[in-house]
């Protein structure tokens, strides 16, 4: 055990040595992740990732922890009010909506995310979306899986070179896309006012945008600002047929305002990664089959997961020897926080 791990102990005896794991993903005998944290003298629990958690939920997980690994997880400030010892929550991603970060701040915990290392991932995942949308997919699958062999009918795909393909968000990810637009013949346009664009791509207005696009391809946070960003205004000046894809963030789309484009062919299809309510349990999405859907994996791969699980334990680990680690989501709760070694909140 560490002579940190060792003071830890000492002053909060049985609890603050706890890592609590809700990423997927984590391999505790994985000598980058979990070997390291024992190593250190910390102690791993381990719970199943899942989507839906409720904050009552994470309420009784936090209680002994003095670190987080977390997935999607709400952390209120209810919370973190249960949580004395607790001193970081990292985060495997990028997103931090689930988080509220004020509350963590007043609290003195430190929230990081990984940057960077997943963008190529989800990048990877919406081309695979599109052209699933496009091609119709999972709607041709289920054909032949009832015995039927339909060609040139009603399950006809359609093809993406040609296409003039929307860009919704020009981050890392948005460029990721762009770049593996290359190969396939598109035109493509790009908003975003808060990143500077190729100007002969570049389009003044989200409405500019999705008036030309065929194909929009969602990459923007979810903040309190893009909540909502596509509605019924924004979807009622879309090209009739077009496709939408959506990597970001589910509260970006407002849902009825996309099921009835949908329903009423302004959409061809959607092609969806996240969604408002994750899981979706009950949505008419799911029983649309002009629907791609998959279950916010855009940015997870074995090789992603273990990095960005490797990053969370550094940082972690950084945290608690009071180290200033990469990927600070709220920098001035560094200027506030107490040493690792302090007792816990009371």
């Amino acid at each position: 055990m560490t002579q940190l791990a060792d003071r830890l102990e000492a002053e909060a005896p049985g609890a603050s040595r706890t890592v609590l794991v809700t990423s997927p993903g984590f391999d505790p005998s994985d000598p980058d992740t979990g070997k390291r944290l024992v190593a250190a003298g910390y102690r791993i629990n381990r719970v199943e990732p899942r989507g839906g958690r409720t904050p009552a939920e994470m309420t009784e997980l936090v209680r002994d922890a003095v670190a987080v690994i977390a997935s999607s997880d709400p952390f209120t400030a209810d919370v973190f009010a249960a949580a004395p010892h607790l001193r970081v929550i990292a985060r495997l991603g990028v997103g931090f909506d689930a988080i509220d970060v004020r509350a963590a701040t007043e609290a003195k915990v430190v929230v990081t995310t990984t940057p960077g290392l997943n963008a190529d991932t989800v990048a990877e995942h919406t081309l695979t979306l599109l052209l699933a949308c496009l091609r119709r997919i999972t709607e041709n699958d289920r054909v032949v899986r009832l015995g039927r062999w339909e060609r040139g009918g009603d399950l006809s795909p359609h093809s993406l070179a040609g296409k003039r393909v929307g860009i919704l968000g020009y981050g890392s990810i948005g460029q990721a896309v762009r770049k593996r637009l290359n190969g396939f013949d598109v035109e493509v346009k790009i908003y975003d006012p808060a990143a500077e664009a190729p100007q002969d791509e570049a389009c003044e207005t989200l409405e500019e945008l999705l008036r030309w696009s065929q194909v929009v391809s969602i990459h923007t946070p979810l903040t309190a600002d893009t909540k909502d960003l596509i509605g019924e205004t924004e979807l009622g000046v879309v090209n009739r047929g077009t496709i939408l894809v959506n990597t970001a963030r589910g509260g970006v789309v407002n849902e009825s305002a996309l099921i009835g484009a949908l329903r009423d062919g302004r959409l061809a299809g959607a092609a969806l990664d996240v969604f408002a309510q994750e899981p979706p349990t009950g949505s008419p999405l799911l029983d649309m089959p002009n629907v791609v859907l998959t279950p916010h994996i855009g940015g997870l791969s074995v090789e992603t997961m273990h990095a960005m699980s490797s990053v969370c334990v550094q940082q972690v680990l950084d945290v608690l020897a009071g180290a200033r680690p990469k990927g600070v989501v709220n920098p001035a709760v560094l200027e506030r926080l107490a040493p690792a070694t302090e007792l816990p909140r009371s």
